[in-house]
């Protein structure tokens, strides 16, 4: 037996599969079909949680994504998932769940204490408490945080995988109920290619929990049946079952989750749990539905209390009965379709109380001729039951509906069917930027204008309730979609169909009692988060006004559930509160996701190695085998130094400076960005992004330049050359080379969108040799049969030859002071060449140098490294290099260098260091001070950014920033260190330490 409330047949499960599954520790059997909502309810379990700050009882209020109550901890450590909705977690064998924010049990709670404090703690009240005494704040930390937040999270690591894939569409669909299957159809039969999204694995949407609808002569699933066969024979329609669309981004972009096993029992290995979509669509239309409104009563919260759609839904398609006796609250037609379809399951309806002083309508005429007794201009005053609602109090309306008259009444029952209207899902519309206009008829919000070309809304998401409507108007705009799509139309779409609206309504926001408001009663408007219509009112008082602000005030609709059962009820209690139309209130914003996402989804397969990709140059493995160590630079993996037998960092980095400026050194400089620049408004792009001039820059010549961002800040620097009319090479810092190529494509993009030019990353393209020392022209002489003298190929030169037979780009480029070759060659050919090198140096005792000797050598020079001597907080001015800037164009971040703090004296500026001990080589990162003081704090001048030991210069070298530095030329500062030492340091007259006129550069 699958659950004593279990119908004996009907529905959309399997009574011939039971399934076993535990809640709270205890073993049930539910049927192959059901969600964990609705096995429980078969089951007879209503109580499934406590709320949030109150700890008060809570039951299933719905059967969707809405669902504001029943959300339980699934799983065991490490496949244990928080906050998981009951009302879509698919029933398999062996499911494990349990009850959170209760203990020790959800049956008896001690956090329900609260409730006796609520006067005490209502909305906002963590704002004007734990503020006194300051010292007791630890304390309240850890209570604080022992009671935030719902579930637990895994300790363990998550064991399984996630995928993400990227797909293209001509029209995409959202949502399977009546609308989407007819948007679908018809955009399907124009040839379209066409995605259809669903997020339950049966397609159907509302009429999954119809009792008696009926679409062409056949009963409404049925018509759902052959339009799912159709659908299954195009080959050009995909249809994404168990699949939230999150989000709607722009230009056509959408965000999907799949769930793909968690159905399962045993998941294949195969496969992955979850999958993202990243999906494109030229055109796009949102059947998302409608989700039913409750009303605000008191104590409206008791376990079975439920929406009158819900009800129907656990008896249409899960055959179950969710009580034994009920009462419908209506105030509009829908609520009588749960009476009647209860009565038809055997459930006793004692009473439909209408808010409506005279019901009218189809399902109401329905009822009335059903002998069901029909309380009108009635309300639920207050209900009554611990743990289960066991009965509600009802009474008469006041002429004006404000306050209740006469004797109440008490009804007993176990099940209340709530039903306030209809809210159509407007989110995914929203998150596009749509706007949306208030319908007064309805009252609810519905799709305005779309912000974004080819996004149409249809059905009842539209604000179109009728059956017969819904179904015209999907078939109408999958049409149009494909049309507009350049599609020509296919067969027409038609279903002939009832077109019941759910109207008249009497709207009430905020149900009167017989009690003062917030006294011996609460009016729930968001369920979730415990927030109350009597805490919406205590934010007016507190003199909130934006319903923004009364949102984040109280807290409602900032749940996992985003407010989609209460944020349209707590704008209209806000909006007659100020006696003001309920639209001039406006709306709370939507954003993505649109239900809760894994995060495994947005991680994928980028775990563990894949993570940070680990990158090698061509000649890596030579390196490894000639002893190299290795640092990480970016995601590249760069020759540090190459140790000798014997030798220490210190000796290797030093034997290999020392080769470099006595003879000849080698490099590997493949990781540095390198970035193709082409089109006919290359120069004068990089004009504007570069700080210097580049127009004029000759074929075959180089320039050095500095990029800033808009701050004036330096981003980065490199050498860009000109390879021809229309045709530059830019280099960029290993580390940025992918950060500047977004910077330069989001100026093309958004900025410049009328320059003609076009950018493309050639870093992996190329191996980077560089040779540098007085016998690099000799040994190039050799390998190369290009022009290499001072006159045709000088320094900052460019030319294109064969080097040991390869064709190559040889720039004339240093960034160790010396006579310097890069040598650029297909990345297929870089080991080959990088042999040869050092085959053919080996006689001029060529010497593979690493990074750590290419900052000693740079630093001798004065070369700034941007990351090291540039933290984002330093301009070119600060670095002593307004010779790199332009007086007479603009660029990047020129008017941010016009600021007035821009031009203090007294900014961090780079100098050289030199320690007054030649021996004493100072930390990097050390703050220099101009006195020491006995103890801590005092006054900090600045840091040391680059320091090393120089073997070519016999000492120390050092460069700092420095407050006012280029005005302290000479002074002795002072480094405080660890330990208590101090070294004094002299402020150089030049950071460059070696060969300062330049004569080994330009040899």
């Amino acid at each position: 037996m699958s659950g004593r409330m279990r119908l004996p047949h009907g529905g959309q499960i399997d009574h011939e599969k039971p399934l076993s599954f535990t809640f709270n520790g205890k073993t049930y059997t539910g049927l192959a079909g059901d969600t964990l909502a609705s096995a429980l309810l078969a089951n007879g379990v209503h109580l499934v949680g406590r709320s949030f700050k109150y700890h008060r009882p809570r039951g299933i209020v719905t059967a969707g994504p809405e669902e504001p109550n029943a959300l339980v901890q699934v799983g065991e450590d490490p496949r244990t998932d928080p906050n998981m909705k009951a009302t879509q977690l698919e029933l398999v064998e062996g499911l494990s769940a349990r009850s959170q924010n209760a203990w020790p049990s959800v049956e008896f709670d001690i956090g329900a204490v609260n409730t006796l404090a609520a006067r005490a703690i209502p909305a906002g009240f963590y704002y004007k408490t734990f503020m006194w005494p300051a010292s007791a704040w630890k304390t309240y930390e850890h209570v604080i945080r022992r009671a935030a937040g719902l579930g637990t999270s895994p300790q363990q690591r998550d064991p399984d995988r996630y995928d993400k894939t990227y797909a293209h569409c001509d029209v995409l669909v959202v949502g399977a109920g009546p609308a989407g299957l007819a948007a679908a159809l018809a955009a399907g039969r124009s040839g379209a290619r066409v995605v259809l999204v669903e997020q339950d694995h049966l397609l159907g949407g509302a009429l999954l929990n119809a009792g008696e609808e009926m679409i062409d002569g056949v009963p409404a699933l049925d018509w759902v049946r052959s339009a799912e066969t159709e659908l299954a024979q195009m080959p050009n329609l995909r249809v994404l079952r168990r699949t939230v669309a999150y989000g709607a981004f722009d230009h056509g972009f959408y965000g999907l989750m799949e769930n793909v096993t968690d159905h399962l029992a045993e998941a294949p290995d195969h496969l992955p749990r979850h999958r993202l979509w990243k999906l494109r669509a030229a055109k796009a239309v949102f059947c998302c539905g409608a989700i039913e409104r409750p009303l605000v009563f008191a104590d409206n919260d008791r376990p079975g209390v439920m929406t009158a759609s819900s009800v129907q839904s656990y008896i249409n398609r899960y055959a179950l009965k969710p009580g034994k006796r009920a009462v419908v609250f209506t105030n509009n037609d829908s609520g009588y379709g749960a009476a009647l379809d209860m009565t038809a399951a055997g459930i006793e309806v004692a009473a439909v109380i209408d808010l409506r002083a005279a019901p009218g309508g189809p399902l109401t005429e329905r009822a009335e001729a059903a002998g069901l007794r029909i309380l009108a201009d009635h309300a639920i005053i207050g209900t009554a039951g611990k743990k289960r609602v066991t009965k509600v109090r009802v009474a008469e309306l006041s002429a004006e509906g404000d306050a209740v008259v006469g004797t109440a009444e008490e009804i007993d029952c176990d099940l209340v069917a709530v039903s306030g209207g209809w809210n159509p899902t407007v989110h995914l519309f929203c998150h596009a930027k749509g706007s949306l206009e208030w319908d007064e008829d309805h009252a609810c919000f519905v799709p305005g204008k779309a912000m974004q070309a080819g996004q149409q809304v249809a059905g009842s998401a539209n604000g179109v309730f009728g059956l017969a409507t819904c179904l015209a108007e999907g078939a109408e705009t999958g049409a149009a979609a494909a049309a507009e799509a350049g599609f020509e139309p296919g067969a027409a779409v038609t279903a002939e169909s009832d077109d019941r609206d759910f109207l008249p309504g009497r709207w009430m926001w905020l149900v009167p009692s017989d009690k003062p408001l917030g006294q011996k009663a609460k009016h729930f408007v968001d369920q979730q988060n415990d927030v109350t219509a009597a805490d919406l009112k205590l934010a007016l008082r507190e003199g909130y006004v934006s319903i923004e602000h009364v949102k984040r005030y109280t807290t409602t609709g900032m749940a996992t559930d985003q407010g989609k059962l209460g944020n349209v009820n707590a704008i209209g209690i806000v909006a007659e509160a100020f006696g003001r139309p309920l639209p001039e209130v406006g709306v709370t914003t939507f954003r993505p996701p649109f239900t809760p996402v894994s995060f495994g989804i947005f991680a994928g397969r980028d775990v563990d190695d894949l993570l940070d990709p680990l990158r090698r140059t061509p000649m890596h493995a030579w390196h490894e085998r000639n002893g190299a160590l290795f640092e990480d630079v970016g995601q590249w993996r760069r020759p540090w130094y190459y140790p000798q037998f014997g030798e220490d960092m210190h000796q290797a980095v030093n034997r290999e400076v020392k080769a470099v400026r006595e003879s000849l050194g080698v490099l590997d400089a493949s990781t540095l960005g390198k970035i193709d620049i082409q089109g006919p408004d290359a120069a004068e792009f990089l004009n504007r992004v570069y700080t210097n001039a580049w127009k004029k820059l000759d074929i075959g010549k180089a320039r050095y330049g500095l990029m800033l961002g808009e701050d004036g800040m330096v981003m980065d620097d490199g050498v860009t050359t000109r390879l021809g009319e229309n045709h530059f090479l830019m280099t960029t810092t290993t580390g940025n080379a992918a950060p500047v190529l977004a910077h330069l494509e989001d100026y093309l993009q958004t900025e410049w969108p009328d320059l003609q030019v076009y950018l493309t990353s050639v870093t992996e393209q190329f191996a980077t040799i560089t040779l540098s020392g007085p016998n690099a022209r000799t040994l190039m002489a050799e390998l190369s049969d290009a022009e290499l003298s001072p006159n045709a190929l000088p320094h900052m030169g460019y030319t294109a030859a064969k080097v040991a037979g390869v064709p190559a780009r040889i720039f004339r480029i240093s960034f160790t002071g010396e006579l310097s070759y890069e040598i650029n060659v297909p990345a297929s050919f870089g080991m080959a060449v990088w042999q040869t090198v050092m085959t053919a140096g080996e006689r001029y005792g060529i010497t593979p140098y690493g990074t750590e000797a290419m900052h000693v050598l740079r630093a001798e020079k004065g070369y700034i490294i941007v990351g090291q001597e540039t933290d984002g907080s330093v301009t070119p001015l600060d670095l002593d290099m307004g010779w790199a800037v332009s007086k007479t164009k603009d660029f990047i971040g020129k008017r941010s260098l016009t600021r007035a703090d821009m031009q203090k004296p007294d900014r961090k500026q780079l100098v050289g260091i030199l320690t007054q001990d030649p021996k004493e080589v100072l930390p990097e990162g050390a703050q220099l001070v101009e006195g020491v003081l006995p103890q801590p704090p005092m006054p900090m001048l600045g840091h040391v950014t680059s320091s090393y030991y120089s073997p070519n210069c016999g000492r120390s070298i050092a460069m700092a920033l420095i407050k006012g530095g280029l005005a302290r030329k000479g002074e002795t500062l002072y480094a405080p260190l660890e330990g208590g030492k101090t070294v004094a340091c002299v402020v150089s007259e030049s950071p460059v330490f070696f060969d300062p006129e330049g004569k080994r550069l330009n040899g």
